[in-house]
């Protein structure tokens, strides 16, 4: 269920399990690029807009979403 996964990594986030988080939306990605009007990947980007640039689940989460996007 997408929602409940979107919902989750919210959660996740919120307590700080930030590569959960992610790992969450990239399982809804992975599924369904365009689920809800692409919502997992934008909520993705934000996440990694708040992390930085520099940030290692921010550069982490960036390959492995190229990877999906461009398979």
């Amino acid at each position: 269920d997408h929602e409940a996964r979107f919902e989750l990594a919210l959660a996740k986030n919120a307590k700080g399990d930030r590569e959960g988080a992610v790992d969450d939306l990239l399982i809804i990605i992975e599924y369904d690029k365009a689920w809800n009007e692409e919502e997992a990947r934008k909520q993705l980007i934000e996440f990694f807009e708040a992390y930085g640039p520099m940030d290692e689940v921010t550069k982490s989460g960036r390959r492995r979403l190229s990877s999906i996007l461009f398979r």
